[in-house]
């Protein structure tokens, strides 16, 4: 069971990061034409009418860049902090416009969150207990520049594709594709370069 553990926190990041991947970015494609299962898509246009359209946007950018630090995994510590205050904000949209069950979905996706961060709890010992200088860190993969920079131009790729769904629903979807498989091969380039 114990080496079950790795992977069901795999699948887990997976999970919340195409959830709010796809949420973020179904807000965003021209005509809400992207898949995603938690939305709502017309978030934005709803919170338009109380003037906070921008605030919108911002939540569905957010959501875009966390789910895809979550779903490509190589930033899952980063994308599991980030991922606290973005439920909070959600949350309290959702209790502010007085949508019933969504809180309870919005709770089991942080208890999932909070799992991640567990496999994590050796770097919170320091910003806990600031009185000692040093404690034991469990050993993680390395990462190189050249593999930062392959995932970033994955990620930059979705941005662009948000823009281009725009012109042409299948081309955007097309770079997205090619953006998630580049940020998979950010990997591979890190065993590669030294």
């Amino acid at each position: 069971m114990k080496k079950l553990i790795p992977y069901i926190l795999q699948i887990i990041s997976v999970f919340l990061g195409f959830t709010f991947w796809g949420a973020g970015m179904a807000k965003l494609f021209y005509d809400h034409q992207f898949f995603g299962w938690i939305g709502p898509v017309w978030l934005i246009e709803e919170l338009e009418s109380y003037g906070l359209g921008l605030y919108g946007e911002f939540i569905a950018y957010c959501q875009v860049l966390i789910g895809y630090l979550l779903v490509t995994t190589r930033y899952k510590l980063l994308g599991s902090i980030m991922m606290i205050p973005m439920i909070g904000n959600i949350l309290m949209v959702t209790i502010s416009l007085h949508w019933r069950g969504t809180p309870f979905v919005l709770g089991f996706l942080l208890l999932l969150n909070l799992l991640l961060l567990w496999q994590y709890r050796d770097y919170f010992r320091p910003l806990i207990d600031e009185s000692c200088a040093s404690y034991p860190i469990k050993k993680r993969a390395s990462r190189t520049r050249n593999g930062h920079l392959v995932w970033l131009a994955g990620f930059a790729l979705q941005i662009v594709a948000i823009q281009l769904s725009f012109l042409s629903w299948p081309i955007a979807c097309g770079v997205v594709i090619v953006g998630l498989v580049l940020s998979g091969l950010s990997f591979k380039v890190d065993r590669i370069a030294p």
